[in-house]
């Protein structure tokens, strides 16, 4: 399905995003710290279609260097997940958004390394400006939406060290794994119309750290 970069989309996805029935934390969520990832959505590379904006860590981070990441981090004490989503978006990207930017929130993910993850959608406008922190970030990439609504996008395996499925997302040649990967096939999944849940999809072992 196209996804020309317009009003007529930004509506559509808003009302994909509140017809969506976001799941509650489970009852072990307030043991883990809480972050927020934002999926920013701008035009895309060729300036016709939607794309999210998605990054690669800087190689000098202490953890999950060098990884696929959505922007996002920890929430600062009385944050709520929407506004950490865009002070991230603002010190990673130097991208300022106001709230009404927000367009819907998906499920929280908890990970391995003991974060309990809530994506929060936004629009982010025509041709954006961003300016990469070269402490946090190596590179920024506009993911087409047609990417990730593609046959064969994703891709499940099983792992011996858990009973849950690994998943990956297929991006240029490279393989993207969960948190990252659970969080935008959730989106696709709500783009389709779909209330499907991501909690249960397991990250590679390099990630449970």
């Amino acid at each position: 399905m196209a996804r020309t970069f317009d009003d007529a989309t930004r509506r559509n996805i808003a009302e994909l995003c509140a017809a969506f029935t976001r799941q509650l934390p489970a009852d072990a969520a307030p043991a883990l710290k809480r972050a927020a990832v934002a999926i920013a959505l701008t035009e895309s590379d060729d300036g016709h279609g939607t794309a999210f904006l998605l990054t690669r860590r800087s190689a000098s981070l202490r953890a999950h260097r060098a990884q696929w990441a959505l922007p996002g981090g920890r929430c600062d004490a009385g944050e709520t997940p929407v506004q950490a989503a865009l002070r991230e978006l603002h010190e990673e990207l130097g991208l300022a958004l106001a709230e009404h930017a927000l367009l819907g929130m998906l499920d929280d993910y908890p990970t391995r390394s003991g974060y309990l993850i809530t994506p929060v959608v936004v629009w982010a406008g025509k041709r954006a400006a961003i300016t990469p922190n070269p402490d946090e970030v190596a590179s920024v990439h506009r993911i087409g939406l047609d990417a990730v609504e593609a046959d064969g996008a994703f891709s499940f395996v099983s792992i011996p060290e858990s009973t849950r499925r690994v998943i990956r997302f297929r991006l240029a040649g490279q393989q993207i794994h969960a948190p990252t990967a659970a969080l935008i096939y959730q989106f696709r999944e709500v783009l389709a119309g779909r209330n499907t849940r991501v909690a249960d999809l397991e990250q590679p072992v390099f990630a449970w750290k």
